[in-house]
């Protein structure tokens, strides 16, 4: 069971990913992407989706007591952050913040990502952070906006 007994007082730990999270991440990445892209089909979206929409980045996980939280992840070679997800009962309580904060002060500066803008709380949250909006195209999922932070 992902975050079972966790109490909202509870600080989380940034760490490296480990081979042994990568259930755990698997099973956050499905539950977050069906909540955040509630507008696909939910056939679309799978838990094996995880190990290959993250195939060679550097993750790292947030974790409370030992249970992962939420995770980011990075295509190093282009400064990408491609996935950032927190568990639902997690949101608001800074856990994203800290897994972005963990990522920048490694990858550097610039970075960017993609944001679907459907997802108007996430766009916010990237927004509210110093991200601004080079772009806005089309891709699986909708409409994206490609964001960039410079320091």
């Amino acid at each position: 069971m992902i975050a079972g007994d966790i109490s909202q007082q509870d600080v989380p730990v940034i760490r490296a990913h480990a081979a042994g999270d990568y259930q755990t991440l698997g099973e956050i990445y499905h539950q977050t992407r069906l909540r955040a892209f509630h507008w696909l089909p939910p056939d679309s979206i799978s838990i094996e989706d995880f190990a290959r929409d993250t195939e060679g980045e550097r993750i790292w996980v947030a974790e409370v007591n030992a249970q992962v939280i939420g995770f980011i992840s990075v295509w190093e070679p282009e400064n990408f952050i491609h996935h950032l997800y927190v568990l639902p009962a997690f949101a608001g309580r800074n856990v994203g913040s800290q897994l972005l904060q963990t990522c920048l002060a490694y990858i550097g500066y610039p970075a960017r990502l993609k944001c679907v803008s459907a997802n108007t709380r996430a766009l916010q949250f990237y927004r509210a952070r110093g991200w601004q909006t080079l772009s806005v195209d089309m891709g699986p999922e909708g409409e994206y906006q490609l964001m960039q932070i410079n320091a």
